[in-house]
């Protein structure tokens, strides 16, 4: 059996951390700044983990991460 391709684009949003989860960064901080607050730009800098009702789906798509 070939190996299972994966996803390129996910592999390039989502990173594997040391306890097995994944890890993302946050929507909405590229583009119309001005009218979001100083605030909420900070927060969107910080990355998240996947929400578990995700993560199965992600991991389907990243056979080897």
């Amino acid at each position: 059996m070939p190996k299972m391709k994966t996803k390129r684009g996910a592999a390039k949003r989502f990173k594997l951390t040391g306890s097995g989860k994944l890890k993302r960064n946050k929507a909405f901080s590229s583009h119309i700044l001005t009218k979001k607050s100083t605030k909420r730009k900070r927060g969107l800098r910080q990355s998240e983990t996947v929400d578990a009702s995700d993560f199965k789906s992600i991991k389907r798509i990243l056979p080897y991460a």
